[in-house]
């Protein structure tokens, strides 16, 4: 079956353009330079389905018009990842049901603290509706005939989860990942991987790394993402890219076959 993703967001945890910053990306006069933060949507059989809601999270369901939402799933508990939960009560009141939330158990137990009011004994009238399914490392069904599998990686010693859905892979936060958790992206057509900037980071990978992970993978098409207004400019990445390799950009849509 087809399906649809839309990039919602590219950026790192401070979003492009950083607060107060006058550097030549923050004050790019391009709007593929404005990058919010990193999460994707994903639209099977007619539902949506959101990877990570980060603080950017209400704008970005504005900019794209998105009117219903069936779940979030999330790749780890980083304020830029799931700042943004609240927002779902929009969806709550609007489609009359809970919002199913796939995260393990550790970022079950962040949200727990971060959101304690959604969780309580006693919720206060008009917070949100969540319904926590926990995700392991191994496939689980978001949709009807719709599996997402788990990719682990590490984000310097945090476990972090990137997921593949048919021949699509998403992952985000990586900088390290290990042969086992490679070999169930082989065979994908589009890979969408992060790649923070061109120097070296202690938690991301940087461009060399990525284009490395890139050529062994072996995709059709790959997508960069989670990039710093210290990379540079969309138009100038893309200058210095393989020719199947691009800067990923807000409302990017790319289909796919799952």
């Amino acid at each position: 079956m087809k399906g649809l993703c839309t990039i919602l967001g590219t950026g790192t945890s401070q979003g492009i353009p950083v607060i107060a910053c006058e550097c030549h990306v923050c004050t790019s006069q391009d709007p593929k330079d404005n990058r919010t933060r990193a999460s994707i949507m994903l639209h099977l059989n007619g539902e949506n389905h959101v990877i990570d809601s980060g603080p950017d999270f209400r704008f970005q369901m504005l900019r794209e018009k998105v009117k219903t939402l069936k779940s979030i799933t999330f790749t780890h508990e980083h304020k830029d990842h799931v700042a943004g939960l609240d927002d779902v009560r929009a969806f709550n009141f609007k489609e009359k049901r809970d919002m199913n939330v796939f995260a393990s158990l550790r970022v079950q137990d962040a949200l727990r603290q971060e959101f304690h009011y959604i969780f309580a004994a006693k919720t206060y009238p008009g917070a949100p509706r969540i319904k926590l399914k926990t995700v392991e490392n191994k496939p689980f069904e978001i949709d009807q005939n719709a599996l997402l599998t788990p990719i682990e990686v590490m984000h310097y010693k945090l476990p972090v989860l990137g997921y593949r859905i048919g021949d699509l892979t998403y992952i985000t936060d990586a900088k390290t990942i290990s042969k086992e958790e490679r070999s169930k992206i082989k065979g994908s057509k589009t890979l969408i991987i992060n790649a923070l900037r061109k120097e070296p980071h202690l938690s991301h990978f940087n461009l060399e790394e990525a284009l490395e992970f890139i050529k062994e993978i072996g995709p059709e098409k790959a997508y960069l993402t989670h990039i710093s207004h210290l990379f540079d400019c969309h138009e100038n990445i893309n200058k210095i890219l393989p020719k199947n390799v691009f800067a990923a950009f807000d409302g990017l849509q790319i289909e796919f076959t799952y």
